[in-house]
């Protein structure tokens, strides 16, 4: 299949670019950036603009998937365009920032049987396959609650300069949080059923004040579960995805509890294995679970749906799904 790329804000499209030159049935035809910030930072990983326009990309009929990769605000409008002109969308998270714009977006992919992706990388880590297996398989009983923490350090100052430009960057919530509530969706099957509270608010990024860095949230889930979540940029920049907090969920079952770590804390020998950990009712405590992964990603999967093969693990349905319980947690700001 064909694939364009059209903007390239942030260096999370570089991989996706990176996968798309490794994948035997992607075929990339080119890319647009209007942006000289994006061009600069697209040539690290040798992205050639061989279009002069967005409306040529479009336009040219050899293209089956438009990867769009704009600043935040602006996604919601290519997906509509690219969709509008007959292409299949992917994308790095967030795919919009408005639960209007989603909702053109799912009508224009029903109505023209096109498939919108995003890149939701967290449910293709290492250790991410045995805590969906184990409780999907009911090891540690009916879900009561889930707590995550996803701080990340702000970096500013080499973060793409766009992040802190007034009307460009949508929510602190929707940017990050988007991770979590997929992940929550993918390993346990429950949706957001309420947006209970949530708040963001400016406390790092003090030459910025308009910019929230901060957010906090809690969520009710399909089944009554309760859903937490705190996604500030607070972590300090030396330290980043070092820390244990750093994707740190936690999940209450009536018969146990089940802990995910993106880290396992100081690294050792065994650094890998120590991502899943699991105390079960009648155990003296956390005991640490062998890791194993999905030897796919967002993108394969993606392909996979548009070539109509068997998609186990992500959808357009998932996206859209996904996409909407965030907006719907960003839009209880108050």
């Amino acid at each position: 299949m064909n694939i364009a790329f059209w903007g390239y804000r942030h260096g999370h499209t570089g991989a996706i670019y990176k996968e798309a030159k490794m994948n035997a049935k992607i075929n990339i035809v080119g890319a647009f950036e209007a942006a000289e910030e994006g061009r600069k930072l697209a040539e690290s990983v040798g992205v050639e603009f061989n279009y002069s326009s967005a409306e040529e990309l479009l336009a040219d009929e050899r293209v089956d998937i438009v990867n769009i990769g704009g600043y935040y605000t602006e996604r919601g409008a290519q997906a509509i365009a690219a969709l509008r002109a007959g292409k299949h969308v992917f994308c790095d998270k967030p795919l919009c920032t408005s639960l209007q714009e989603l909702d053109e977006i799912e009508a224009l992919a029903k109505e023209k049987n096109l498939f919108v992706g995003c890149d939701f990388t967290m449910r293709f880590e290492n250790g991410m396959r045995t805590v969906r297996e184990m409780i999907m398989r009911g090891d540690i009983g009916e879900i009561g609650a889930i707590n995550l923490t996803g701080q990340h350090a702000l970096m500013y100052g080499s973060r793409p300069m766009w992040y802190f430009e007034e009307g460009k960057h949508g929510g602190t919530i929707n940017d990050i949080a988007i991770h979590a509530v997929d992940l929550v969706r993918f390993i346990s099957g429950l949706g957001v059923k309420k947006a209970t509270a949530a708040r963001t608010w400016n406390h790092f990024a003090t030459e910025v004040p308009h910019f929230h860095d901060c957010g906090q949230f809690m969520a009710e889930l399909d089944n009554g579960a309760g859903f937490t979540g705190d996604v500030s940029y607070a972590a300090p920049a030396s330290c980043g995805p070092k820390l244990e907090t750093y994707w740190r969920f936690t999940v209450w079952g009536t018969k146990g509890v089940i802990e995910y770590k993106y880290k396992g804390g100081p690294k050792t020998e065994n650094d890998d294995e120590r991502r899943v950990f699991v105390a079960l009712e009648g155990s003296d405590g956390f005991v640490a679970v062998p890791k194993s992964k999905y030897e796919t990603s967002g993108l394969s999967e993606f392909i996979k749906e548009v070539g109509g093969e068997k998609n186990l693990l992500s959808s357009t349905v998932e996206t859209f799904k996904s996409t909407r319980d965030t907006l719907r947690i960003q839009a209880a700001v108050k």
